[in-house]
């Protein structure tokens, strides 16, 4: 199995595209520590994972607090006693507002969910790994802010973006050490984000080339190949897993 014997953190893993890199990770494998605000959704979660014959603990909490990160490391090395990976998966779009009319509160929430979480998961994260003999930091980040600018995402686009900064900084600091950085970049994905508005649905999936939406299995799979060591030589990267919607312009 891929991740046999590794240790991965998984954040925003309640549902949708983070609780889909959790199975699967667990299943290559992985002890898999999970965590996301909606304690009795990751409890189900859980229990499925270890249903299936994983090895998982989760703790539920807030990545906008900084305790939460130090916390997830440190559950994942007393339980397991190692951390080889992290995905910073946690996120929020925010309200569809232009950026005139969106308000301080609004901005620093979704930069706090997206962007700073993901500093506070670096910054735990990372020593644990260089601890551990090296390892894998992914953070999903997204095509809004990348290749597309969309109309009222003003917020998200901008963390996103952020990440993509931070994990090329991270990539140059420590890839001697053995740590690898990088962002994931999905397309439109079906998960609760994405809502059930089906006219919604429909532009979203005439964005991409494949002319679809992804299901959170297939970003799992690129997740996988970051966190593991199938991209032993991938840092500082960003993997589009977008269904061509960087391409796209018919």
């Amino acid at each position: 199995m891929t991740l046999s014997n590794k240790t991965v953190i998984v954040t925003g893993a309640s549902s949708g595209i983070g609780a889909a890199c959790a199975r699967l990770f667990a299943r290559e494998g992985a002890n898999v520590v999970i965590g996301a605000r909606r304690e009795t959704r990751l409890r189900d979660i859980a229990a499925e994972i270890a249903a299936s014959g994983g090895n998982v603990a989760h703790l539920a909490g807030d990545v906008r607090d900084e305790a939460f990160a130090h916390a997830l490391v440190d559950l994942a090395m007393d339980r397991f006693g190692a951390l080889h990976g992290a995905l910073n998966n946690a996120g929020i779009t925010g309200p569809a507002l232009p950026i005139p009319k969106l308000s301080v509160e609004d901005w620093n929430a979704v930069m706090e969910t997206n962007l700073t979480s993901a500093f506070y998961g670096a910054r735990h994260q990372v020593p644990a790994i260089l601890e551990s003999g090296g390892g894998s930091v992914v953070f999903t980040s997204s095509f809004v802010g990348q290749t597309v600018g969309l109309p009222g995402m003003g917020a998200y686009a901008a963390a996103k973006a952020g990440l993509v900064g931070l994990a090329q900084v991270l990539a140059v600091e420590h890839g001697a050490q053995g740590l690898r950085a990088n962002t994931l970049m999905p397309g439109g994905t079906l998960t609760e984000m994405a809502g059930d508005d089906a006219g919604f649905h429909e532009f979203v999936r005439g964005l991409h080339a494949l002319k679809r939406m992804a299901a959170p299995e297939e970003i799992a799979e690129a997740a996988l190949f970051l966190i593991s060591d199938r991209g032993s030589f991938v840092t500082g990267t960003s993997l589009y897993a977008d269904g061509g919607n960087s391409v796209c312009k018919t």
